[in-house]
Parts: structure tokens; sequence; C-alpha cells
């Protein structure tokens, strides 16, 4: 039976997508069987959050995802960022294709969350591969074969690309889900102060919150905690 070996040779965002997407190039390699006349391949990608270090900007995303600095070491799991279903067309010995991968404005998830406040630098990924190979027996007839359950490739991705194709849509706005009545509450508010739209809306609202606390606008360096300060640490 065949045996496939992949690896990721570049990202880049996709073009004409209803949402915005991802494609990852992906390349494989067929050692051993016959002539493969399919296969239906399920990935899953993951930031392996671990792999790289993390400067003072990106550390109260880290925290919020991953509690204090101390803790990651045993904390930093891999965030799940997508899993994708496809099929890919028949091939000999190697082949490429374009693997989308969509990324959402969900603030809730915590991929989300991590790409917001990680904006520089490179993400580490790693792709998991699995699935059912359609090929050619030594008689020439249709047989099947499973991906094996190790079979990955890992990758690093300028973290700027989130944030560049999420830019391309609704030019570049967030959504945040709110109850019934913390929506109306909002309209409420915007109406009651002739605000023209939902960023002013909230904007009048966090500075009237600051303003009520007695918390300047921009706190001091010295006021932030250690582990934002700059405290030495090691992912």
């Amino acid at each position: 039976m065949p045996a496939l070996d992949f690896a990721v040779s570049g990202v880049r965002p996709m073009e004409d997508m209803a949402v915005p997407t991802l494609a990852f190039r992906i390349s494989v390699r067929r050692t051993g069987g016959g002539h493969v006349r399919s296969v239906s391949l399920n990935t899953a990608v993951r930031i392996a959050v671990a792999r790289r270090r993390y400067d003072t900007a990106d550390r109260l995303v880290m925290a919020r995802l991953f509690g204090q600095p101390e803790q990651w070491a045993t904390s930093m799991r891999p965030l799940t960022w997508a899993r994708v279903t496809t099929v890919i067309p028949p091939f000999d010995n190697e082949t490429e294709f374009d693997l989308p991968v969509p990324c959402t404005r969900d603030s809730e998830l915590a991929v989300t969350s991590y790409f917001h406040g990680v904006r520089d630098g490179e993400v580490p990924l790693e792709l998991l591969f699995s699935g059912t190979v359609f090929h050619d027996g030594p008689d020439g007839r249709l047989r099947t074969a499973q991906i094996s359950w190790d079979k990955e490739a890992t990758c690093r991705m300028t973290a700027g690309l989130w944030q560049e194709v999420l830019g391309r849509y609704g030019s570049g706005t967030s959504w945040v889900p709110l109850s019934p009545e913390a929506h109306d509450a909002l309209i409420a508010h915007r109406n009651r102060h002739a605000l023209s739209g939902w960023d002013e809306t909230v904007t009048d609202l966090l500075a009237r919150a600051q303003h009520t606390a007695g918390v300047p606008a921009e706190r001091d360096e010295q006021d932030q905690p250690d582990f934002v300060r700059g405290a030495a640490w090691t992912p």
C-alpha cells in the first residue's frame, strides 16, 4: 500500500472567497504502492504556542489564555485552529494542492484572541493528517488504505497574514456576541446620546467608565503587572 508524506511550502490569502480564508500550499509525495486515484484527507491545523517566544506586548493575551508565566510550562497546549476535509485528485508520485483554512472573527474563540494579541513575528503551526487513500493494487483493482496517524507537517506563518486576510472583509471590523438585553441597552445608549455608530458608542461607554472609576485612559507602565513590564521568563 502507498505511504504518503506531507509538507507545507507556503501560505497566502485566498482570493474571491465568501469568508476570510488562507491557502496552505501542501505537497504530497507517495512512497510505495501503486497509482493514487484520490485521497479523502482530513487535516487538523493547530497553533504550537509553546514553540515561539513572546515579548512584552504579547503577554497580556497570553496570560488570559494560559494563566501566569510560571504556569505556561504546563498550560501552553496547542490551540486548534481548524479541521478541514478535502479531496486530492489522482496523482502518481507527487502532487501539490491548496488547503483552504478559514479565519474567523469570533472573539470567543481562543485562536482569535491569540492572533489579535500576537501580531508580529511568526506563528508556529502543526498540520496533522488522516484519512483514506484510494489506490491501484498489484492487480490493477481499486484498493483503500488509511493514512498513518503519525503523518504531520510543520510551518511558520507570518502573524500579520491573519490580520491581512481579515482586513479584506468588512473593512477590518470585528464581531462581539451580545445577549438581546445587552444589545438593546447598547442601542438605547447610542440613541440617548445621539451617537453615530457602534465604534463611537462603545468608545463613549469606555470613556464614561474610566471617568467614573478615576482611571486614566493610558496606564503608566509602572502600574502594570510584573509579567507585562518585561520580567524575565521562558515559555
